[in-house]
């Protein structure tokens, strides 16, 4: 019997030991890691990790050193043109055309596209409170973001590369950029985020990638990375304190003046199970953050992996709580 081909679809973005040095400097190094169509992305470092070089890789403004990128199924390479006609992308960095009003700016990116309704472009505008009659010079830095944001979404790209999309935005506008982002999904298009705004991440992604000094040391969903963050635990004591030397995942008990506290990763069950029978006031358990989460990977020690190039992640010596 002939094999079923397979129906997993192709992903959008995928690097593969991807690699770029700037003379003797570091760039990124042996990258590899795929994106899912209609998933929602984030790529997440400080500044100098290498964000910016693996965004500049995929829309072919830099070649790799070394290894392979491909976007939608092209080498931007050698299809750079086609790849960027379906990817709406905000820059981290965005300059502008300061002298021409935000319509003039947006129409006449309109005409370099195809399929651009223009209704739809000052619709999003209209979402985002954006005046387009101003003179882009005249605009605050939140609404010059605007001005970028619109470009981005207004030829409903196959992908959108956002590079922190709304640094600069007030609250109610960032909520606006997050129903945007959703519908988006909905219709099927791919998201590749990088942000530093850590509840932003946990809210609209589905996985996340962490780059330090080039490398990859973490990919995974944002639950899973979520579960293994400790969590601090308080309890308000009506008797004597439970027992918990032996339930799993606890660690740092301390008590003292009717108080316990510890702290608490993966499963809650032992050690709700260890309490059971107990009495207890009050019970505190901080909810995980992607944030910390985010933090213990560079309080970590990051080593090359003997032979491979690949970062390995290691416990920092005496790293604080």
């Amino acid at each position: 019997m002939d094999p079923q081909p397979s129906t997993r679809a192709a992903p959008v973005i995928e690097a593969s030991a991807l690699t770029k040095r700037y003379g003797s400097a570091r760039g990124v190094d042996e990258l590899t890691f795929e994106v899912s169509a209609g998933e929602v992305f984030g790529f997440l470092g400080p500044n100098g990790a290498g964000k910016t070089t693996t965004i500049r890789t995929m829309l072919d403004f830099i070649r790799p050193t070394s290894g392979t990128v491909r976007v939608l199924g092209m080498d931007p390479g050698l299809d750079g043109v086609a790849v960027r006609a379906r990817v709406g992308y905000l820059p981290g960095e965005l300059a502008l055309y300061e002298r021409l009003t935000g319509e003039r700016y947006l129409r006449t990116f309109a005409s370099l596209r195809e399929g651009v309704e223009w209704a739809f472009a000052t619709s999003l505008a209209d979402r985002l409170a954006l005046d387009l009659s101003r003179r882009i010079e005249d605009l605050s830095h939140g609404n010059k973001q605007k001005v970028g944001l619109v470009q981005a979404f207004m030829h409903r790209p196959d992908l959108l590369i956002l590079d922190e999309p709304t640094q600069g935005l007030d609250p109610l506008v960032q909520q606006t950029f997050y129903l945007m982002l959703e519908q988006e999904r909905s219709r099927g298009a791919t998201v590749f985020l990088s942000s530093h705004v850590m509840p932003e991440v946990e809210r609209v992604c589905d996985r996340v990638a962490i780059i330090r000094l080039g490398r990859l040391v973490a990919l995974e969903e944002v639950p899973a990375l979520l579960a293994r963050r400790k969590r601090n635990v308080e309890l308000r004591l009506g008797g004597a304190p439970p027992s918990l030397a032996d339930v799993p995942g606890v660690s740092e008990v301390t008590t003292g003046d009717g108080w316990l506290t510890c702290r608490l990763e993966g499963d809650v069950g032992p050690f709700l199970a260890a309490i059971g029978g107990h009495a207890i006031h009050d019970m505190t358990i901080e909810p995980a953050r992607l944030e910390e989460a985010f933090l213990e990977f560079y309080e970590a020690d990051v080593v090359e992996e003997p032979g491979s190039g690949r970062a390995v992640v290691e416990p920092a010596v005496d790293r604080p709580a």
